[in-house]
């Protein structure tokens, strides 16, 4: 119980104090240059496995950033091509129906020149048969005339001669 006694933990024995580090100090002798290697060496490799992580972390966010503003200059691209596409089409709809109603004005204004050319032809056409229907009765009317006042060969030369100078004078 003596020996109970004698120890305390706050004031160690100095033996063991002293062997405590001649193990520690040849522990560390022996398996420090092979443990701390293989420990220095596996930090090493992992600090170069954690930059190459993060380097590849910085690429890929990068490298994500340059796809999303390609992206982003594409849906503009594709934004103003649509924009100019409705443009473009609403220019060709308004030209193709002002097309058509310059055409149809123009149809239209060729079938009113082209009836009043036609009724003009067939009034032209119906005063000249009036005209010669007139012309034939006059003719008929006339002869019949010269016929009942002109009884002989005399008055009849008479007429077609003054009738002969008549028409040279026109």
């Amino acid at each position: 119980m003596l020996f109970l006694a004698k120890f305390s933990v706050i004031q160690p024995d100095p033996g063991q104090i002293f062997w405590t580090s001649v193990i520690f100090i040849g522990l560390w002798a022996i398996l420090g240059p092979m443990a701390f290697k293989v420990i220095q060496k596996a930090l090493k490799q992992r600090e170069t496995d954690i930059q190459t992580s993060l380097d590849e972390a910085k690429r890929t966010r990068d490298e994500m950033s340059k796809l999303k503003a390609d992206n982003e200059a594409l849906l503009k691209l594709a934004q103003e091509e649509r924009t100019k596409i409705l443009r473009e089409a609403a220019e060709t709809k308004e030209a193709i129906i002002n097309e058509a109603r310059v055409k149809a004005k123009e149809e239209a204004r060729l079938i009113v020149e082209n009836a009043k050319e036609l009724i003009e032809n067939q009034k032209m056409a119906a005063i000249i048969e009036v005209k010669n229907q007139v012309g034939n009765m006059a003719i008929d009317l006339t002869e019949r005339l010269l016929r009942a006042n002109l009884k002989g060969n005399a008055d009849q030369e008479q007429l077609v001669n003054r009738l002969m100078d008549e028409m040279k004078l026109n």
